[in-house]
């Protein structure tokens, strides 16, 4: 079974054609900034990067990740 992957930042499919898409892995630090070997992965597709969107996308998806992660 093939699993379909998704934009992180629009729900956007990222079909196999889109040679413009990226699989970007955010490490996890501890208090003291030290990597803890976990990590969250995003997908941005091909058009959020062709607008220009990437950069603002990311943040805005990391820090609502972080706020998740405080959390538990």
């Amino acid at each position: 079974m093939k699993r379909d992957k998704t934009c992180s930042a629009t729900n956007r499919l990222i079909t196999a054609k889109d040679h413009a898409s990226v699989q970007i892995n955010v490490g996890h630090l501890d208090a003291n900034g030290i990597y803890t070997g976990q990590f969250t992965t995003f997908a941005l597709c091909g058009f959020v990067r062709a607008q220009g969107d990437a950069d603002s996308g990311l943040d805005r998806l990391w820090q609502k990740k972080k706020a998740e992660l405080q959390q538990q």
